[in-house]
């Protein structure tokens, strides 16, 4: 398997992890409170000022989103396409407030081939939940707060970690998020220790970050790169992994999906380069399905593609 990391690539990445948040913790409990005291419908049309203050102000986004918008709809992105997508982003943030606090009673919320995950779980050896920056990451989350014996457990570099829990004691200073922190000498061992309890780890798979190496397979037309490292700690630990996503489909209305991705239980260590570069396939497949289905549900606001062009270049 050939795996690559180009130096404009390592500087792609660091730029955008070390992009400053917009907002504070106080702006969050703000928001928090306007949502929770005036109700979804009064606070939701904040968000069309936000919507448009990110369309003027914002180059950067526009042209993220004007490039994979054409890519997706397969025609020229209009401004109206733009301001969807943005708009969008911002409806999901917003739902946040709500889905951690519980108020599922406001939603509409399907799921699709949930009995995947209670199959691979019933085996007792824990299993590994794939997801990315498509649709909202909390939706598909309410699942462990909807079965109150499911750990889902997220797996993240500390300072993303650092970032959730800040934003999760902003909006309900109840919650604990259950996160293993990648980067330290006792990380594999703690994933393992999850696993061997019937946990579910959620990674989201779409983003490379520090020095990731990464692997470059087609997506949506061109070749783009995606991190090599979940798959690997999925094939070390020889556990099935379960693609996920939670698409935003309008007003109260979210579609959480589950589909098989790899199953690494009996791949041998000469074997795991062929079976996880196919598993990286397969997941590039499956976000390329769902952006087509919900085209504005995904949430990269950078050139996706701009790493695999210089590798190649």
């Amino acid at each position: 398997m050939q795996e690559n990391r180009s130096a404009s690539e390592q500087q792609q990445v660091t730029n955008w992890a070390e992009k400053p948040e917009r907002g504070s913790t106080f702006m969050l409990r703000v928001m928090s409170w306007i949502s929770l005291h005036l109700g979804r419908n009064v606070s939701r049309l904040v968000l069309h000022l936000i919507t448009t203050y990110f369309l003027i102000f914002s180059r950067s986004s526009r042209h993220a989103s004007r490039n994979y918008l054409q890519r997706v709809l397969g025609r020229k992105a209009t401004l109206r396409d733009l301001y969807r997508h943005l708009f969008t982003f911002a409806a999901t943030i917003h739902d946040r407030v709500y889905l951690i606090n519980d108020r599922y009673d406001l939603f509409e919320i399907t799921t699709h081939n949930e009995q995947l995950i209670q199959n691979t779980l019933s085996q007792g050896r824990g299993a590994f939940l794939l997801g990315g920056h498509l649709g909202s990451f909390e939706a598909a989350h309410s699942m462990g707060r909807r079965h109150p014996g499911l750990q889902v457990i997220m797996v993240m570099f500390e300072e993303n970690a650092r970032k959730i829990n800040t934003m999760l004691a902003a909006i309900n200073p109840e919650i604990q998020q259950d996160i293993i922190p990648l980067g330290h000498v006792d990380t594999m061992l703690k994933v393992h220790e999850k696993l061997d309890e019937g946990a579910v780890l959620s990674i989201l798979a779409d983003r490379t970050f520090g020095d990731d190496t990464t692997l470059a397979v087609p997506f949506m037309g061109a070749l783009a790169t995606f991190p090599v490292g979940p798959f690997r700690m999925a094939a070390l630990m020889r556990r099935p992994v379960i693609f996920m996503t939670a698409l935003y489909l309008g007003k109260n209305r979210y579609s959480i999906h589950f589909e098989p991705l790899a199953d690494f239980s009996g791949v041998s260590a000469d074997s795991s380069d062929v079976a996880i570069k196919i598993a990286i396939e397969q997941y590039a497949s499956l976000l390329e399905k769902y952006c087509r289905k919900a085209p504005y549900n995904w949430f990269n606001f950078f050139d996706f593609w701009q790493a695999a062009r210089q590798s190649r270049s």
